[in-house]
């Protein structure tokens, strides 16, 4: 059980998170985020004019597995947001986003737009 306590601890140091009820709330929003992602990529497909009867099999799941991931960062925030951590997904979303170089992109692109 100690073992269990000092996971948590670290966690919610990490996190910068106040309590077990708030851990608690996080989990389910990652949860909802992740299977809600999942399940609107395939509308979100077909809505692009891509059904899976359509084209080969390994294209299809490459081009959703391509839109879960957007999709992920735009359903954690709303998700996020209801359940009343705006604040905490906002900077996770950033430092996800950092780790994979998009906010680096966005700077480039911003800078080459104005001019600099």
């Amino acid at each position: 059980m100690s073992k269990l306590v000092n996971l948590f601890e670290k966690v919610k140091q990490n996190w910068k998170i106040n309590s077990f009820s708030q851990f608690i709330i996080i989990m389910i929003v990652f949860a909802i985020a992740g299977s809600l992602s999942v399940i609107i990529s395939e509308p979100l497909l077909e809505f692009l004019g891509l059904k899976h009867e359509n084209m080969i099999t390994i294209k299809y799941y490459i081009l959703r597995i391509l839109i879960i991931f957007p999709a992920y960062q735009i359903v954690l925030i709303v998700i996020g947001t209801i359940f009343g951590q705006f604040k905490f997904f906002y900077e996770i979303e950033k430092k996800m986003l950092a780790r994979i170089g998009v906010l680096k992109l966005i700077e480039q692109v911003s800078k080459l737009t104005r001019g600099q």
